[in-house]
């Protein structure tokens, strides 16, 4: 899979993929993440990439000439366009899976006090929010979104069935309760059925726990 990801602070993702699964993935070449500055697109000598809104209104609101610029030197006919601002769709786990089966995906990181509309309607495929509640950027968004799609690429987890058994994995489903040494500290004790080793009662135990809303 090949992730692109258009930014005006790139900056800000070097941290969170440079550690853990999304590293292991890059390093092992199962996915191929680009981080784009947006200014590359820009032709003024300031390099701007937002301006005031038409009509009159607080802030400034990210250009489509210089995101449509930057999509379409990057789009194939394999891509994906995904934008992440507030004015989208609730992600999910289900959007998680379906997108990290695509082979290309471009992830556009909204700023200021949004974007212009027209990204919205001629240039992203799909449009998210993480949550109804406001963030300074979309780079927050972006990295949550590509932190649960690369782990749900073949291979990138060390065990297979850490997916299957996860919160979310089917709609619904919430992962059962874990548990481990000391079996008990301070009063507070492990389910005597886990400590019993009757893998039968324990599967048992592990889908009640497990219910669906």
């Amino acid at each position: 899979m090949k992730i692109d990801i258009l930014t005006i602070f790139p900056e800000m993702f070097v941290g969170p993929f440079g550690e853990s699964i999304v590293k292991r993935a890059i390093d092992q070449k199962q996915v191929d993440i680009k981080i784009h500055d947006l200014r590359e697109w820009t032709e003024d000598k300031h390099r701007s990439v937002d301006a005031p809104p038409y009509g009159g209104g607080a802030g400034m609101v990210m250009r489509v000439d210089v995101i449509d610029k930057a999509v379409s030197s990057l789009r194939s006919k394999e891509t994906k366009v995904i934008l992440l601002e507030t004015k989208g769709k609730i992600y999910s786990q289900n959007e998680a899976v379906k997108m990290s089966k695509e082979k290309h995906l471009i992830l556009i990181a909204g700023h200021y006090e949004g974007i212009d509309h027209r990204v919205h309607e001629e240039i992203a495929d799909e449009v998210y929010s993480i949550g109804e509640y406001v963030l300074t950027g979309g780079e927050l968004p972006v990295m949550v979104v590509v932190d649960s799609i690369v782990r749900l690429i073949p291979g990138v987890l060390g065990n297979p069935e850490s997916l299957s058994e996860e919160s979310y994995s089917e709609p619904g489903k919430r992962e059962y309760p874990q548990y481990t040494r000391p079996s008990e500290y301070k009063g507070w004790k492990v389910p005597e059925v886990l400590l019993e080793g009757n893998h039968a009662e324990i599967e048992k135990w592990r889908k009640e726990k497990s219910g669906k809303r």
